[in-house]
C-alpha cells in the first residue's frame, strides 16, 4: 500500500524537513528529519573538531524530531551538560521548523579522547551527565522542563528514555550523522566539498488502537517499534532515498499516511539593538574592563557566530 499523502499537500523535499506521519493500522504517530544546507549553517561557522560538530548535528537533529509536535509559536530548548570531551550542547526549535544550535568542548580532553578512543563515538565524549529539555508551548501556556541523568548513553536513547520515564510515553528514536562530498554535477547550487548530514526517526505509542482495529495497542507497538528498528544509518541519511520510499519500506504493512511537513531552516534571535541592551545594563567600569587591544568591545553570538564592534563613545551616546 503507497504512503497516503493527502491532496494538495506540498511535495516532500530531499532535505531540511520533518515529516510527521501516523501508522494507521496500529495507531502510531512518528517523524522522520531530514538535515542538509540548513545543518551546514548552524555548524560550520562554529569552526569545531569532527566529534563537538557531529554532537551539535544530532542534538539539532533531535530538537527537531521533538520540537516538531509543537504549535506555531512554540519553542523547545535541548541542552545537555556533561563532564566530557564535549561538555555543553544547546540545541534550539522554534516552531515551525526554525533550528540553532551551539556546543561548547575541551580542548585537551578532546584531544586525549582521541588518542584514546578507538572509535569516534559521540556517547563516550559525553560521559556522564544530565539532558534538559524544556518545552514551551507558546503565548499564555506553562513552560515545563523535565531533566534525565545519563551515563555514557547515546544521546538519542537518552531522549527516547526522557519521554518513556518523564513522560510515559513509549518511544523509539534512531539518529544519524555523516559527512557528503557534494560535487558540482551533484548539486550545482551547493559549494563544493564535504558537508555535513544528518537525519532521525521517532516513534511514539500515544494511546490505544484504532477504532477499527481491536488489536491490543501494546502488541501493535511491539510490532511498531521493530519495523523502526530496521532503519539503517545511510537510509536516514541518504537524499536519493525519497521520505515517501523510506515510509513505505519500513511500514509498508501499516498504511502509512503523511500528517505534517514542516521545512526547516536556521536562525538566530540575535540582533545589535539586544546586544546594545545588554552592554546598557554595565557601569563605566565594567565597561571599560571589556575593551580590547583596538579600545573595541566585542561581543559574539554563540549561536550564530556573528560578532558586534562596539566604542565606549557609542554605547554612552546611547544611554543619553
Amino acid at each position: 500500500m503507497p504512503v497516503d499523502v493527502p491532496p494538495g499537500r506540498p511535495q516532500i523535499p530531499a532535505d531540511d524537513v520533518v515529516v510527521a506521519f501516523r501508522t494507521q493500522n496500529s495507531n502510531i504517530r512518528g517523524r522522520i528529519v531530514r538535515l542538509g544546507a540548513a545543518l551546514d549553517e548552524i555548524v560550520a561557522p562554529h569552526r569545531m573538531p569532527d566529534l563537538p560538530g557531529r554532537a551539535l548535528s544530532e542534538a539539532l537533529t533531535l530538537a527537531a524530531l521533538c520540537g516538531s509536535a509543537l504549535p506555531t509559536g512554540g519553542n523547545l530548548n535541548l541542552m545537555v551538560r556533561s563532564g566530557g570531551a564535549v561538555s555543553i550542547l544547546v540545541a534550539d526549535y522554534a516552531a515551525s521548523g526554525k533550528l540553532r544550535g551551539y556546543a561548547r568542548y575541551d580542548a585537551q580532553k578532546l584531544q586525549e579522547f582521541a588518542q584514546n578512543a578507538p572509535r569516534r563515538d559521540i556517547a563516550p565524549a559525553l560521559g556522564d551527565g544530565h539532558l534538559a529539555i524544556t518545552l514551551d508551548s507558546g503565548p499564555g501556556e506553562e513552560r515545563y522542563q523535565g531533566v534525565l541523568a545519563f551515563e555514557n548513553a547515546p544521546l538519542s536513547a537518552t531522549v527516547a528514555a526522557y519521554f518513556q520515564q518523564r513522560e510515559n510515553l513509549p518511544t523509539f528514536i534512531r539518529s544519524a550523522v555523516a559527512e557528503q562530498y557534494v560535487g558540482a554535477r551533484q548539486d550545482p547550487h551547493q559549494q563544493t566539498g564535504w558537508h555535513r548530514r544528518a537525519g532521525g526517526l521517532m516513534v511514539q505509542s500515544l494511546g490505544g488502537p484504532s477504532e477499527d482495529d481491536d488489536e491490543d495497542a501494546g502488541d501493535a507497538w511491539k510490532r511498531v517499534e521493530m519495523l523502526a528498528a530496521t532503519v539503517e544509518d545511510h537510509e536516514l541519511l541518504d537524499p536519493a532515498l525519497t521520505v515517501e520510499r523510506l515510509l513505505l519500506r519500513l511500514f509498508h504493512e501499516e498504511a502509512v499516511s503523511v500528517e505534517r511537513i514542516i521545512p526547516l531552516a536556521s536562525f538566530c534571535r540575535c540582533s545589535r539593538e539586544k546586544v546594545e541592551n545588554v552592554l546598557s545594563a554595565f557601569g563605566a567600569g565594567e565597561l571599560s574592563d571589556m575593551l580590547d587591544d583596538n579600545g573595541k568591545i566585542v561581543v559574539t553570538c554563540e549561536f550564530c557566530t556573528k560578532r558586534y564592534v562596539f566604542s565606549l563613545d557609542e554605547l554612552q551616546e546611547a544611554e543619553r
